[in-house]
């Protein structure tokens, strides 16, 4: 989900928890804006430094060899395995999501955010068209994945090299419907003005567009940057942790309030990326430099 995570004064956190409480999301199917499909965010402080490894790769046969089974290989010769987004999006993001955007090849994904007037959905749940001055592109997995019973832990990775340029809000994450029952775990949102970081975080609520888990959210930062080669992002999920890695090494353990809860919860993984939102505080539009989200794979392996 997407959020606004920067932390500010004693007043400003008292203000963005008082709008978290009181705005409900309209239908998250994404980040809440606070949530990614994103709400309000705010920074937990924590944070973690030094990670990093320009063109890292997963070693599968480390993983298999220590009792990881592969389930999902996406290798992006096609996207038959994933929904299209079509329409406009929650948390004030600026772009219309259309199938255009989203390019094949040589087994890469490119998520290419343009410049462009389009007219399309103003929202999946609202199909009154409206104009938009950029497009860009979403994809869901038809496939649903849990950390459950049966399989009680679940490793999402994806390959990425993340897009410059200000206002560009690339996110490789989770959740189910009805957002938030199935909860939502983000395994990395970004800003294209900040190389360097990226931030984590997840949300569960136990109605529907209602959240109850706050200060979730961790800055992780890279020794180098994550636009100019390509970095490997993990998350383990258990039944009482969130383990999330960069480039093999893990970066955030999260194993606070309702962690527990997202066990046995369905949630598909989603890769977009957003034009401006709510991610931006005080965002300039004429700032705004459209950019290309690259995905090399997916992979998910379960384990007992």
């Amino acid at each position: 989900m997407k959020a606004i995570y920067k932390t500010g004064t004693a007043a400003y956190l008292f203000i963005l928890l008082s709008i978290f409480n009181s705005c409900t999301k309209e239908n998250e199917q994404g980040p809440l804006i606070n949530s990614t499909h994103s709400s309000i965010r705010v920074n937990s402080g924590n944070n973690f430094t030094n990670a990093g490894i320009c063109d890292y790769d997963v070693n599968e046969t480390s993983l298999t060899s220590t009792g990881w089974t592969k389930i999902f290989d996406e290798q992006f010769t096609n996207l038959n395995n994933w929904n299209i987004w079509t329409g406009g999006a929650y948390n004030n993001e600026l772009q219309l999501y259309q199938a255009s955007n989203l390019l094949l090849n040589n087994g890469d994904l490119t998520i290419q955010s343009r410049l462009e007037t389009k007219s399309g959905p103003t929202l999946p749940s609202d199909p009154t068209p409206k104009t938009f001055n950029y497009t860009s592109g979403r994809i869901e997995s038809k496939t649903l994945f849990s950390a459950s019973k049966t399989t009680p832990k679940v490793r999402m990775i994806a390959r990425l090299k993340l897009p410059a340029g200000y206002g560009m809000w690339p996110a490789f994450w989770s959740y189910g419907d009805p957002w938030p029952t199935q909860g939502e775990i983000d395994i990395l949102e970004a800003r294209g003005d900040e190389p360097y970081t990226f931030y984590t975080n997840y949300f569960y609520g136990r109605a529907k567009n209602r959240i109850i888990n706050f200060n979730a959210s961790a800055t992780i930062t890279s020794s180098v940057s994550l636009q100019d080669c390509w970095h490997v992002l993990e998350l383990i999920w258990a039944q009482n942790s969130l383990t999330y890695l960069l480039d093999g090494q893990i970066v955030d353990t999260k194993t606070g309030n309702y962690v527990s809860s997202l066990f046995g919860k369905k949630e598909k993984i989603t890769l977009n990326l957003a034009v401006g939102g709510a991610f931006f505080p005080n965002l300039n539009p004429s700032l705004i430099q459209p950019g290309d989200f690259n995905i090399d794979y997916v992979k998910v392996f379960t384990s007992r």
